[in-house]
């Protein structure tokens, strides 16, 4: 086999991990997830040739052990917490498994050659925006603990780099969100705190209503804006990533974003003509750390890695999400 076809993906059974390794199965690769199922789901993993181990990326015995069967060409590591409001009260929690356990990842890839990096990383890395649409020359000055880690980790792979040629790219997410089209996987947190999700929760009377905190951002409607980017489109900028790397090409972070935000009551609108059924919400104070508007500057995405998002309308992206709430699975796994 194609050793360049040979790769790891940590928390490949999580949102975004398990359509990634959906979409990398249907491209010929062989791929081993690694997943301690804390926040994974077994049932994500819906492509037969895919192995799947329940473990952990601190543990440095099972690490080696894979990495010497199987000898991986790249790491997609997507394995991390992510709840900022439970990092602002666990910091603890977040510090150790975001970026303490990462180490051993880290240095068992040094062990084996494997010096192919993709990190899902995030916006959040930025902080409060000084402008936006927010581009990679931001400055990161990122405010919460989660935040916090995934800037820490993004230093010490360049660290890496430094002393071992490891080369990565950074993928930054925005508001990640939408699920598969046939609605056979999607999201499904516990808690669940993303905002597409906990309207199709109201919608279909899963909660009594959801909150609208602060309706006096200076928008046009007064509610908070974000860039929506379909979980798909983030699965393909993965697979770009990683043909790059493989193609030789140099070390990159990428925001990957639509650059069009919508507001939390444009959502709730979208929401409401894709079902044809009403959203109740209320209304609610802001709460503290939210930004007026986070939108990407996602152009270098295009320029290095020919990524371009196919899912720019939200509507279309709710449609996915909604296929996922009423299919087989009702939005759960």
């Amino acid at each position: 086999m194609d050793n360049t076809k040979t790769i790891l993906v940590t928390g490949g059974a999580g949102y975004i991990g398990s359509h990634t390794v959906r979409l990398l199965a249907g491209l010929d690769y062989h791929i081993v997830v690694l997943d301690n199922l804390v926040y994974g789901h077994k049932e994500a993993i819906v492509n037969d040739s895919v192995e799947l181990v329940q473990g952990d990326i601190g543990d440095e015995e099972l690490l080696q052990e894979l990495f010497k069967k199987h000898q991986f060409s790249a790491v997609l590591h997507f394995a991390a917490y992510a709840y900022v409001g439970e990092s602002v009260s666990d910091p603890h929690k977040y510090y150790v498994n975001n970026v303490a356990r990462p180490l051993t990842l880290l240095k068992t890839m040094v062990d084996h050659q494997c010096l192919k990096f993709i990190f899902s990383s995030t916006c959040a890395t930025y902080g409060n925006p000084e402008y936006v649409p927010l581009d990679e020359s931001h400055p990161q000055n990122p405010v919460s603990p989660y935040g916090k880690s995934k800037f820490l980790l993004e230093q010490m792979i360049k660290d890496y780099e430094t002393a071992h040629g490891l080369k990565y790219v950074f993928l930054r997410y925005f508001n990640a969100s939408g699920a598969s089209e046939d609605g056979l996987i999607g999201e499904d947190h516990n808690p669940e705190t993303h905002l597409i999700p906990l309207i199709l929760d109201a919608i279909t009377g899963d909660r009594a209503a959801i909150k609208v905190f602060g309706t006096d951002y200076p928008t046009p409607d007064g509610t908070c804006v974000r860039d929506y980017i379909h979980v798909n489109d983030l699965g393909n900028a993965h697979i770009k990533a990683l043909e790059y790397l493989n193609k030789g090409g140099e070390s990159l972070a990428c925001n990957l974003g639509t650059g069009f935000g919508y507001s939390v009551m444009e959502v709730i609108k979208a929401a409401e003509e894709v079902t044809g059924m009403p959203v109740p919400y209320e209304l609610a104070e802001r709460r503290a750390g939210d930004a007026t508007e986070l939108v990407a500057n996602a152009k270098l995405a295009l320029e290095k890695l020919g990524w371009d998002p196919k899912y720019k309308e939200i509507s279309d992206i709710i449609q996915t999400a909604w296929n996922w709430k009423t299919g087989t699975r009702k939005g759960r796994f």
